[in-house]
């Protein structure tokens, strides 16, 4: 016997667990901005039309405008009884056709798709054909000239292992001490207990990145760059400027032991420049337990 045998009861909240891939071209990144069109806004117009209820998802992580994603996850609360292969068809239905949800589950209340996560992997695509097709165009950075892989490959290790990356992140504030509460708060107001951030829940700029690659994968377009980073986190802008430093190397205007040094200043200017946002992914998201 459940709820749902008793007339009148009210159904107790779930918790919902949802993976979306969505191309970020159009959107003004994850987070909801007034008047800006985001992919948590219109997760959450959805839900509206679906069930009748607004939680506010919150995602793994937020990616910045222009930003693509091939597994974000996202979680929030819901009361409506609804079998999660109902919850997924409604919501690709309804939802514009750049983003799709490719998985929906109930998972226990202590889950948060934020503090949740334990590794995060971003992908880089770099075009080197002498002329991107217009099909490749929206989701890399064509980038023709000349450059010494072996220097690339070189210089991506140097950021593996735990350091402050304060001279790759953006120079506005990193609000993911900001968010993380903001997110208990939201699940708190909806009767759901917040899980323990595993994130630190303050500003520093210190992550740990479990490994640092590129490599170069033959298609139909030409020769691309793959950049594939998994850390426990990353800062803002951090995975396009560590591109953009690379790409510095690659060409020889920064020497490869000169990586260390950057990272030592813990300072922007210190850097490369940043590359496009057109050409990142978030790959995927890990978890312990759900």
């Amino acid at each position: 016997m459940n709820d749902f045998d008793h007339p009148g009861t009210v159904p107790a909240l779930q918790n919902w667990k949802v993976t979306l891939a969505y191309d970020g071209t159009d959107y003004r990144g994850w987070q909801v901005q007034p008047g800006e069109r985001t992919i948590q806004g219109e997760l959450q117009a959805a839900l509206g039309r679906v069930v009748g209820e607004n939680p506010l998802p919150q995602g793994s992580g937020r990616t910045d405008a222009g930003v693509h994603a091939l597994a974000q996850v996202a979680s929030f609360p819901l009361q409506a009884p609804i079998p999660p292969e109902n919850l997924l068809r409604a919501l690709n239905r309804t939802l514009p056709a750049a983003i799709r949800i490719t998985e929906a589950q109930v998972v226990p209340h202590s889950f948060h798709a934020r503090h949740s996560a334990v590794a995060k992997t971003y992908e880089y695509r770099i075009s080197r054909a002498p002329v991107c097709l217009p099909f490749l165009a929206r989701y890399v950075y064509s980038y023709s000239l000349p450059i010494d892989f072996g220097v690339l490959e070189a210089s991506a290790r140097f950021f593996e292992g735990e350091h402050d990356f304060q001279s790759f992140a953006a120079t506005d504030p990193d609000l993911t001490a900001r968010e993380a509460m903001v997110g208990a708060e939201h699940l708190q107001n909806k009767g759901l207990p917040a899980a323990p951030p595993t994130f630190p829940a303050t500003l520093s700029t210190v992550r740990t990145i479990f490994s640092s690659t590129w490599e170069r994968r033959s298609v139909e377009a030409g020769e691309l760059l793959i950049y594939r980073v998994r850390g426990n986190g990353f800062l803002h802008h951090m995975v396009r400027n560590l591109v953009g430093t690379m790409l510095d190397v690659g060409r020889g205007f920064l020497q490869v032991d000169a990586i260390p040094e950057i990272l030592a200043a813990r300072c922007r200017a210190a850097a490369g420049p940043t590359a496009p946002a057109r050409a990142l992914f978030l790959y995927s998201v890990e978890y312990d337990q759900q």
